[in-house]
């Protein structure tokens, strides 16, 4: 009989983390999904943005330079969103928005992704810490979600601390490696 031994998290009273973060295995990858554009004219822009199996809608504003999530008000710490079972596939369709990516599955954990108007579909695999940041006169970006059966809404928006988790922490840190950037530049 094989011993259980809790994760750090639950033996320290956080959050579980799901799967994906409590072994260092090969994650799948965010993508840049580009879309057709049917006609981009002086006047008139018309595209097909279908992703295929999505299965939910949502709309975010940000009205000015919000963060989403808002750093800890108490530290300051970076907070993000994690969705175990769902797919997010976001389009910027007015302002831009920065997304700070961590997946520990991935052979680079921490990425740095611009998304602009009129740019390519940024897709996020479930599993994945993100957060985001809006230009200085805000942003409206569109998700086509992909949900896995009998996802919780409640369960897919927790918001996740990074100074209670060590190796996000650790990875996000100003003594970390610089992050991989995309679209971005220091």
């Amino acid at each position: 009989m094989t011993a259980t031994v809790p994760s750090p998290n639950l033996a320290a009273g956080l959050p579980e983390l799901p799967a994906p973060h409590r072994s260092p295995r090969p994650a799948p990858m965010f993508e840049m999904i580009p879309y057709e554009k049917f006609r981009d004219t002086p006047s008139v822009r018309f595209f097909d943005i279908t992703v295929p199996g999505s299965n939910a809608r949502d709309m975010v504003v940000h009205a000015g330079p919000a963060i989403s999530p808002p750093n800890d008000p108490g530290s300051g710490a970076w907070q993000f969103y994690l969705h175990p079972h769902q797919e997010d596939n976001l389009l910027a369709m007015h302002g831009g928005r920065t997304f700070y990516l961590v997946n520990l599955g991935w052979n680079y954990p921490f990425h740095i992704v611009r998304l602009e108007s009129g740019g390519d579909i940024l897709r996020i695999p479930p599993g994945t810490f993100h957060r985001s940041v809006s230009d200085p006169d805000g942003s409206l970006v569109l998700n086509q979600a992909v949900r896995e059966e009998g996802a919780s809404v409640v369960r897919e928006f927790r918001v996740y601390n990074s100074s209670r988790i060590p190796r996000l922490f650790a990875v996000t840190s100003r003594t970390a490696p610089l992050p991989k950037l995309h679209g971005v530049s220091w």
